[in-house]
């Protein structure tokens, strides 16, 4: 069918048996979408296991950070710490771009669209940035597993406005 308008075709967002689909995959980034266990009252949701960290496996600190409705939370990036994201309520956009200069996906901005609908662990490693936005009318809480202690006096913990000319995405 020929139209009258020029319109631009969606990209592909899930493959035909429902798996993501990202823009572009980042090197060390894992995203593991686990399934809903349904149960006699309910239903069940893993949010880790100990195989989907890869190294460095520890878990050193976890913290639930809640964004209100369509706020925005970028960029940080670690230079040592990984964090581990699961989104436990709501829904968010968890939006990465690899920084590191010696990584085959220098560069890459990797965008997912996670919830309840979706669980998914985004682990991010160090060097890549990370920015999160709440989507849709009620608040999104994010779990972080980081795999190294938050330090009060040193934070491994740098940051860029969520509209730097330093990141090519917008928010």
């Amino acid at each position: 069918m020929r139209l009258s308008i020029d319109a631009a075709r969606d990209p592909q967002s899930v493959t035909p048996d429902w798996q993501m689909v990202t823009t572009r995959a980042i090197e060390g980034v894992r995203a593991i979408e686990v399934k809903h266990v349904l149960t006699s009252s309910g239903s069940l949701v893993e949010l880790l296991r100990a195989e989907w960290l890869g190294p460095p496996s520890a878990i050193a600190h976890v913290f639930l950070r809640a964004l209100d409705p369509g706020a925005i939370s970028a960029w940080h990036v670690h230079q040592t710490t990984s964090d581990r994201l699961f989104c436990v309520a709501g829904r968010a956009l968890i939006v990465l771009y690899d920084a590191r200069e010696a990584s085959p996906t220098h560069g890459t901005v990797a965008e997912y669209h996670v919830g309840r609908d979706r669980p998914t662990l985004i682990v991010v490693p160090p060097g890549v940035f990370h920015g999160v936005k709440a989507l849709g009318t009620e608040s999104a809480s994010i779990v972080n597993m980081a795999d190294e202690t938050y330090s009060y006096g040193e934070p491994d913990h740098w940051r860029l406005p969520s509209d730097t000319r330093e990141i090519p995405y917008r928010f």
